[in-house]
């Protein structure tokens, strides 16, 4: 076994930071189904409290829980057709009754019931050879001895990150857009308090396929489809959405938690009694998504985020610069105040649209002992061999 020393931090609304020691395989086997009896103690681990208590140190059950859904975003990465002279490139490999399975899964106790694609900006041929591509998929816990270890009904909703060049040509537009839903009902004195997201992200979000709808109501589409046929009817275990992904993944999981908590608000508003499906979004090496209005808006409606943080991950400092409400309850490594801006004028980064806010909490991990790698760092074995590594 090689001996490393993983650094662990947590971060949210109190700053708190923690150093633990662990061990670290050079390379971590498939895990095996988990065992551990959740129960009553999963609204909890989902951040029904903010995950306080839970992350300085990591607890045991969310760390196995943290990695399992890892391996969930690990399967959509698996059952992706990476063959660039194919037909076939871009598309999933296998059906949607046997993914899971031939993606490394055998035994989740989940069934796929929808295969999720996304729409990138049409680019010339020669750049990249399609420009509709699939990134993900739903599935369902139909396992009634998994339901029972869970305490409830779970909903697993993963995305991959970028792959393809358009993706990537979208993933570039980094300046923030204005959220249609906040040109109705709000009174914004300014444009920059509004909510907003970065454009790129918001377009592979909402733009339609040529053979498909916009991801963003595929994703709408099958909840709601979810949601009538498990129902919250008396006696019917509770139920949970978790949105798991990695890089463009984790911004498409955020942007996924708030369009079902929005929805939600609006339904409830409408006068349906239906009782709500707590929405979880699981971020791993995730860049940043939105403003401070934004990451207001989302925990205005119920949406719970946690974002796991390699710090030595570049993707997880851009784009922009750190604008919020509480600059000075967060720290870096060595727990010294997070600086924001650089020097930056806050009204400059304002005017500019540069400024943007972290959703959620953070549960940071480094490994001092691998050297630095840009691409390394990002990766999602990587954080995931880091999560696995973590002690109580």
């Amino acid at each position: 076994m090689h001996s490393t020393l993983v650094r662990l931090q947590a971060h949210g609304s109190r700053g708190s930071c923690i150093v633990v020691r662990s061990s670290l395989e050079p390379c971590l086997p498939t895990l095996k189904p988990s065992t551990l009896q959740i129960g009553k103690k999963w609204p909890e681990l989902q951040g029904a409290r903010n995950w306080d208590g839970l992350l300085s140190p990591l607890d045991g059950t969310l760390r196995g829980e943290l990695v399992r859904y890892g391996e969930f975003v690990r399967a959509a990465y698996a059952s992706f057709d990476f063959n660039g002279g194919a037909p076939s490139y871009g598309s999933c490999r296998f059906p949607s009754c046997s993914l899971l399975r031939r993606a490394g899964l055998p035994e989740t106790g989940y069934k796929v019931t929808r295969l999720l694609h996304v729409a990138s900006t049409p680019t010339p041929g020669w750049l990249s050879p399609c420009s509709s591509s699939y990134i993900g998929y739903v599935a369902v816990c139909d396992d009634e001895d998994e339901i029972q270890r869970l305490g409830r009904r779970d909903v697993v909703i993963a995305f991959r990150g970028m792959v393809t060049r358009s993706e990537w040509l979208d993933g570039f537009k980094s300046n923030l857009t204005r959220l249609p839903a906040a040109d109705a009902g709000e009174n914004e004195e300014e444009e920059n308090e509004a909510p907003m997201v970065v454009s790129g992200f918001w377009s592979l979000f909402t733009a339609p396929g040529e053979a498909h709808c916009s991801l963003q109501q595929q994703v709408l589409d099958e909840v709601q489809r979810i949601i009538r046929e498990y129902g919250g009817k008396d006696g019917t275990p509770p139920r949970s959405i978790t949105i798991a992904g990695h890089s463009l993944g984790a911004a498409l999981a955020v942007l996924s938690a708030y369009e079902i908590t929005t929805a939600a608000v609006a339904t409830q508003q409408g006068g349906d009694e239906a009782a709500p499906m707590m929405v979880t979004a699981v971020s791993f090496g995730g860049p940043r998504v939105g403003n401070a209005a934004f990451r207001r808006r989302l925990e205005e409606s119920g949406g719970k985020v946690l974002r796991v943080v390699n710090s030595d991950d570049i993707v997880t400092k851009v784009p922009g610069f750190l604008v919020d409400d509480d600059d000075g309850d967060r720290c870096n490594q060595g727990g010294e105040p997070v600086k924001r801006m650089d020097g930056v004028p806050r009204w400059l980064v304002s005017k500019m649209g540069w400024g943007y806010s972290d959703v959620g909490r953070e549960l940071r991990v480094s490994c001092q002992d691998l050297a630095s790698n840009l691409v390394a760092s990002h990766d999602l074995d990587l954080y995931l061999k880091l999560l696995a590594a973590c002690t109580d």
